[in-house]
């Protein structure tokens, strides 16, 4: 089985226990993730399935789409709602002028502090294993890219936001900072993660759902393979072709683009391989996502 499926994450979970579900919904081992998200949070979590993890690398840096809530008034220790309070609740009522005029700090490339409840590791060790035993946790800023911060409203003490970020943005860091700069504590409330790369929340599913369909058509709910990769051009390869690159062979493909890479196709729906132009029309599939057809021999005895 050989697929991606975007599920919708509901709060609670950790990225690894919604991963842990699809494997025992679908009986398949080979199941991973695109991009973490919190327990706190919900919404677009990618799932690769099968011989298709091996395209995760090339999601390591992508961008993603995210909406939510900021709470004013303390902070906290994991800089969301699911972390301790470090100092008493204040009574705040925040204006949106003056938080979107402090907004302003958090666009384009900055420099931001991993949260200590995070993945970053120190000496091998995730920083949040650290924190947990209430062991000092030293981070280093990290250079970080918000494309987007827009505050859509304020009410009394909370804001509500969307924001565009590059891989490796905490918005968490941005609810704690925001609240450093008011002078009164702030803390990430709500997240809802709308976009990863080209996976649009409006096609995820809930788990529920997959468990509906796992007996059925899976694919009336994975993403169909020629939509993967939208900046990489597709490639149909015949029948011999084809076998060819299963094997790992180099084949001359037919000549769409001057691109680098290519995805392959056998028919419509089966991603065979990723191949890497070589010279003129030959490419060679450094990916190889099927693997060679076994032939079927006769039984002489």
């Amino acid at each position: 089985m050989n697929g991606v499926l975007i599920i919708d994450k509901p709060a609670g979970l950790t990225s690894h226990d919604v991963v842990n579900r699809v494997r025992r919904v679908l009986g398949q081992k080979s199941v991973g993730h695109l991009g973490t998200l919190d327990p706190l949070a919900t919404g677009v979590l990618p799932l690769v399935i099968g011989n298709l993890t091996r395209l995760a690398q090339f999601y390591l840096a992508t961008d993603k789409s995210y909406e939510g809530v900021i709470r004013f008034g303390f902070a906290t220790d994991t800089y969301d709602a699911d972390g301790d309070p470090l100092g008493p609740v204040t009574s705040v009522e925040v204006s949106l002028e003056q938080v979107r005029a402090l907004a302003e700090k958090f666009r384009g490339v900055i420099e931001q502090m991993p949260p200590p409840f995070s993945a970053k590791k120190i000496h091998g060790v995730p920083a949040y294993k650290l924190a947990r035993r209430k062991k000092g946790v030293v981070l280093q800023p990290v250079r970080v890219e918000i494309k987007l911060f827009e505050i859509l409203s304020c009410d009394g003490d909370r804001a509500t936001f969307r924001a565009d970020v590059a891989s490796g943005t905490y918005l968490r860091t941005v609810a704690h900072d925001l609240g450093r700069e008011l002078g009164c504590g702030a803390h990430l409330t709500a997240l809802r993660r709308t976009r990863v790369a080209e996976f649009e929340v409006s096609e995820a599913i809930t788990l529920e759902r997959l468990a509906e369909v796992a007996a059925g058509n899976l694919e009336e709910v994975f993403v169909h393979p020629r939509r993967l990769l939208p900046h990489m051009p597709s490639v149909t390869a015949s029948e011999e072709a084809a076998a060819l690159i299963r094997g790992g062979r180099a084949v001359n493909l037919p000549e769409m683009s001057r691109a680098r890479r290519v995805k392959v196709f056998y028919g419509q729906r089966e991603l065979i391989a990723i191949a890497t132009r070589v010279a003129g029309t030959l490419f060679h599939p450094g990916i190889v996502l099927a693997p060679a057809q076994k032939t079927a021999t006769a039984n002489t005895r």
